[in-house]
């Protein structure tokens, strides 16, 4: 949902994780929660962290969710926790608490 909001507000990002989904499709319930804002989720995919390059990042920011990465420089965690498996509401108050991060964190930039 991160990488889907982070480009509705205009910015290029990217989203990967510990336990991408095997099927090669976002959680319907993410979807329908991006999409009831005007997220485009057409280019949306589950990816690995492992085809991360920290290299090819400004920053990378750790949804929270208790995971670990060693091979990462984690320069923020947002301790949220993970809608995965949890209701369409869940799904919605993550989307809300990201979008809010994202726009703190574009404005923290903005102001620098």
């Amino acid at each position: 949902m991160a990488e889907g909001i982070a480009r509705y507000l205009g910015h290029e990002a990217a989203s990967a994780g510990t336990h991408a989904s095997e099927s090669g499709r976002v959680a319907e319930f993410a979807i329908e929660a991006l999409e009831e804002i005007g997220v485009d989720t057409s280019d949306l995919r589950p990816k690995k962290i492992d085809a991360v390059y920290p290299g090819d990042y400004d920053a990378i920011i750790s949804m929270g969710c208790g995971v670990s990465c060693p091979s990462l420089p984690i320069d923020e965690d947002w301790g949220l926790e993970d809608p995965h498996g949890g209701k369409r509401e869940v799904y919605r108050k993550t989307r809300d608490a990201i979008r809010i991060l994202v726009s703190n964190l574009v404005e923290s930039c903005t102001d620098a």
